[in-house]
């Protein structure tokens, strides 16, 4: 499928997630292990990351248009779309082009509106604006504890073991060829005037929404939820998960599968 790659498990109604900058399908895995007795489950390695191939173009509008090829290829329609961090604004684009093709949306933490890139994400853009990033993720890829505090440190409560989360999310971006470079040119080139001129669009979106954010993340802050709820017809609550960070999709699986479960359950 053009070299996107994706994970495909369970049957019945299928749910499609989208993961953000730096992370892969694998962020979803635990999310996808409590629900694919009840739900088809697909999740997307988005262009670059994990065996998804690069591509010159790795702009949102060109990550939006990657799921489309992927629901596209297999045929997904009336899909319950999740999504976090970047794979939100990947997924805010996809909705207002694709609005026939969703039954649900679900937005987790993520970039919203001038929240794009993040305030506090903003020294890593500019390193790789300035292309210093790639020869530094060289240098600290055999410094896993250090590549993993300095990359993903602020987006879990507790990290874990270092070394898993640089394989699982860093190690397949870096090994292609070009990747580093290719990855600096994904964050270069992250605006906000994407989101912002879609809000025209957003404001009559009238498709079932969900909102569930963590309140301790320390790049989308929990007032971003409200806008969205503010702003999007459709948004039928906001659920607030205290204390989570960016990543409690993955490190917190229980505080979002029952209100999706809940959430898919209404008429």
């Amino acid at each position: 499928m053009n070299g996107i790659s994706y994970t495909d498990a369970g049957e019945g109604p299928v749910a499609l997630f989208v993961h953000g900058v730096g992370t892969s399908s694998h962020l979803w895995r635990h999310v996808i292990a409590e629900l694919r007795d009840e739900r088809r489950c697909v999740a997307i390695d988005l262009p670059l990351h994990g065996g998804s191939a690069a591509r010159a173009d790795l702009s949102l509008p060109a990550l939006a248009e990657a799921v489309e090829e992927l629901c596209d290829g297999l045929g997904l329609d009336e899909i319950d779309l999740v999504a976090n961090d970047t794979g939100g604004a990947v997924a805010q684009l996809f909705a207002v082009r694709h609005r026939e093709r969703l039954r649900t949306l679900t937005l987790t933490n993520c970039d919203v509106h001038t929240n794009t890139p993040p305030e506090a994400f903003a020294p890593t853009v500019e390193l790789a604006a300035t292309g210093q990033l790639a020869p530094l993720l060289a240098v600290l890829l055999d410094q896993p504890e250090a590549l993993a505090a300095t990359a993903f440190g602020a987006g879990y409560e507790h990290l874990g073991d270092p070394a898993a989360v640089v394989d699982a999310y860093l190690r397949p971006i870096l090994a292609k060829p070009g990747g580093a470079e290719a990855f600096e040119r994904l964050l270069a080139g992250i605006e906000a005037k994407e989101l912002v001129a879609i809000e025209p669009q957003l404001t009559v979106l009238t498709v079932p929404a969900l909102v569930v954010w963590g309140t301790g993340d320390p790049f989308f802050d929990v007032s971003w939820a409200y806008w969205l709820r503010d702003t999007i017809p459709g948004v039928r609550e906001v659920v607030e998960v205290p204390g989570a960070r960016l990543f409690f999709p993955e490190e917190r699986p229980g505080d979002l599968v029952p209100h999706l479960r809940r959430f898919w359950a209404q008429p």
